[in-house]
This record gives structure tokens, sequence and C-alpha cells, in this order.
């Protein structure tokens, strides 16, 4: 940051293209091999994911056992309570990163990806969701708007970034601040910090609360979805104006899916006791919510992402408006490819996914490297930062609100300050090169 002739707080701010270019662009460069599905292929997937669940439960059970005075010797009594807990934390952690590959598939049912046949699809996938409960065919509806609608500010579905009266901001007075967020005075800069600004500790805890709880809190009460719903919207509610009155069917069947998992949670605690059913299945269950909340959260949200109103929103630009990121990359190469391998790619291959959503993950890598290297000619980089809880605290503190006018939207941090601006092409991205100017405002 630096001071302008004005004492105006100056940052330099990175040029992201807004890319014109077309579906038939973008499906183009993938092989037409990748948009192939396979039910049984896919069948072998959810089997080798129970067969990991069900190794790494017996593999904890063994180990739990031989944690005894009469099987190892440890120097204080102490110690054999805080390796059993050590033990089975490792469990919920491993337990739920695998169980997140099921969801994963189950999301992929929702797209109609697992299989050829639309009545497999949408029974694999009402039975692993309800497992997770997951209202399926209730998100899946919603899904698929959002799918598209990315980076809509009226139209998405969810992360809909909060605009600047939405969170009860003074309006935008252009003589001390620029609407694209490259300047602004200290005096405005002081009370948007004052309204916005949380410390470390507050930004720790809310990011974490958000991990937690976010995916419960969206499908409850609309929570980080679209702002123009009424209060009380929910994907349980069949009147929900999330959806259309042909819908009512699905959405009754979605929550008799999630009935069931209630009654078959209950009739566990009283068969095994509590404890037992929050180590083995509730822990694991809020590890899955977790990772849900914080692959999507990092696919949808950074200060480099575009958002768009209705006047600039092509379906390609919205789908070219999310990341690939390596989750668990800032741990190291190893912890990258393990979670990549037991969440099926979903982070890391996410940008095809919204270019052409009925691609199996198993084909989803081969199509995430031709659709880059078509990308690259037209300048266009969308690999994020690594996927892990340090980049969530960076981008949450990072993110704050878009200005309530301007086509093209960045968000803006709580000093008011934005770090992109938008360029857009002038010509259709050629393989030569592109051209681009700066999108008035």
């Amino acid at each position: 940051m630096a001071l302008d002739a004005t004492d105006r707080i100056v940052v330099d701010q990175e040029q992201v293209i807004i890319p014109d270019l077309t579906i038939k662009d973008l499906l183009g460069a993938i092989p037409s091999h990748c948009f192939k599905r396979n039910g049984w292929r896919s069948s072998l997937y959810v089997v080798a994911d129970f067969a990991a669940l069900a190794a790494i439960y017996k593999t904890t059970t063994f180990l739990d056992a031989c944690i005894h005075p009469e099987v190892i010797q440890l120097p204080y009594p102490i110690l054999y309570g805080a390796a059993k807990f050590a033990l089975w934390s490792l469990y919920t952690f491993w337990t739920g990163l695998v169980a997140t590959g099921l969801w994963v598939i189950a999301h992929e049912c929702g797209h109609q990806a697992f299989a050829e046949s639309k009545l497999a699809n949408n029974t694999v996938g009402w039975i692993l969701h309800s497992g997770l409960g997951v209202p399926f065919h209730s998100w899946r509806i919603t899904h698929g708007k959002h799918h598209a609608s990315t980076a809509h500010l009226t139209q998405d579905q969810v992360f809909v970034p909060k605009t600047r009266s939405y969170i009860g901001l003074p309006p935008l007075d252009p003589a001390h601040e620029d609407p694209q967020g490259a300047s602004i005075s200290k005096k405005v800069m002081e009370e948007l910090w004052e309204a916005l600004g949380d410390s470390p500790i507050g930004a720790c805890l809310g990011s974490a609360s958000y991990l937690l709880g976010g995916w419960p809190a969206y499908l409850l009460f609309n929570s980080s979805g679209q702002k123009r719903y009424a209060p009380g919207t929910n994907h349980f509610k069949p009147s929900s104006p999330m959806f259309s009155p042909n819908q009512w069917g699905q959405i009754i069947i979605s929550d008799v899916g999630v009935v069931i998992w209630l009654v078959a949670l209950y009739f566990s605690i009283g068969k095994f006791g509590f404890f037992e059913v929050f180590r083995t299945y509730l822990v694991p269950y809020l590890w899955v919510n977790h990772w849900l909340v914080l692959i999507t959260f990092l696919q949808h949200t950074d200060p480099l992402l575009p958002h768009y109103r209705a006047s600039e929103f092509t379906f390609p630009r919205g789908a070219l408006s999310t990341y690939d990121r390596d989750l668990l990359g800032d741990l190291g190469s190893v912890m990258a490819w393990i979670a990549a391998t037991c969440t099926h790619g979903i982070s890391e291959t996410h940008v095809a996914h919204h270019v052409h959503s009925k691609i199996p993950h198993y084909n989803a890598w081969e199509a995430t490297y031709a659709l880059r290297a078509r990308l690259a000619r037209a300048g266009i980089n969308l690999q994020g930062r690594n996927a892990g809880w340090g980049e969530v605290y960076r981008v949450y503190k990072h993110c704050k609100f878009v200005e309530d006018d301007g086509d093209i939207v960045f968000y803006k941090n709580a000093h008011g300050l934005a770090a992109a601006r938008p360029l857009v092409t002038d010509i259709n991205a050629s393989d030569s090169g592109v051209d681009v100017q700066e999108k008035k405002k």
C-alpha cells in the first residue's frame, strides 16, 4: 500500500482477464472419451471407499484393544487414556476424509455422472446422501442452479457475496474511495475497519465456526445462499422459493431419506450407546461437513475471482470463476495425493467439473489437464493456492463484501480495498494470444 497525492491509500491490483470463450471452445478442448460414464466403474469406487472405511475401523479397534496394561506397558496410567484419545482422533480424521469421497460420488449421482441410467444415478445418490444426512434431490436441484449461474450475484445459490448495503455499510462515496477498490481515504478506511475488522483470534473463530456449522446452516437457514430468498427458505420445505411446484414430490423423498437417517441414529444410540455412536459416526460426520465446506468455499471464494451481474454474466464466465486447488497441499505432496485420492479429486478438478458436470471423477483429471492447456493459451490460470485451514483463514479475512454497483465486481477487504480489477477480452481468446482492455467502471 502507498499514499497518493490526495493522501489516499493506494494498492496495486492484479488485472484479471474476463474471458469471452464460448462453451464450444471449452468443451472442444476436452477429449470426447472423458464424457463417457460407466456405472460399473463408478460402483467400484463406492466399494473401495466402503472397504477403506472398514479397514480404518478394524485397524482402530484392534489397536484400541492393544492399549491395555496386559498388552503394553506405559509409564503412567493416564497415558492409556491419552493414547486411546489420539488413536480415535486419527480414526475420525481419516474416516471423515474417506467418507467425503462417498459424498463426492453421491454428488456425481446428482449430476447424472455416475452412470448412464437416471434411475441408477438417483437411487445410488439418494442412498449415499441420505446416509450422510443430506436431502438428495433438494440439494441436487439447488446445486444444479448453482452450476447454471455460478458467480451470478442474483442467480447463484451458494457462496453469494454480501453487498455493501446488505451488511449495513454507508453508501460508497466516490470522492473518498474508488468503486473498484484501488484507493481509499484514511478516514473511510478506518470507518470500514471499525465496522468489519476482526482480530486474528476473531477470524480464527469465525472461519472455524463456518467450517463446522456452515453446511447445516445452509440447508436449514440458507446461510451464504441467495440473498433474494425470503427468510425461512430452506432445503426441507417443498414450498421454498428455490423449488418449483412440480418438484414437490422429490423434496418429500429427500426429506424421507433424512428422517430414516435420524431414526437410524436414534436406534443406534439406543443399542450401542451415545459415546460409541459419537466416536464411530458422529465425529467423522462432522469432519465430512467440514471438508465439504472447506473445499467448496475455497473453490468459489477468493479475492481474485470475479462475480457478475446479469449484463456481463455468461455460462462460460461463471464456469471459469472458480479455482482448482490441491487439498491439503500445504502439508506436502504426499498429503495432497492422499487427500485427492480420498476425495476423488473434487478440489483439484473443479473447473472442468463446472465446464461439464457429467464428467465422472475418474475422467476429470485428463479433462482438467486438457482444459488447462486451452485456458493457458487464453492467458488464464485457474489453479489457486493449496486448500487448507490457513487458506480458509486468509480468504475469510480478505473477502468481506462487494459493491452494490458494477457489472463485474471483486471482493473488498475490511479496509475497503480490492486485490483485483477486471480486464475483458477484445477477441475470443485465440491461440495466438489475447488482446485485453480494462473494463470500464
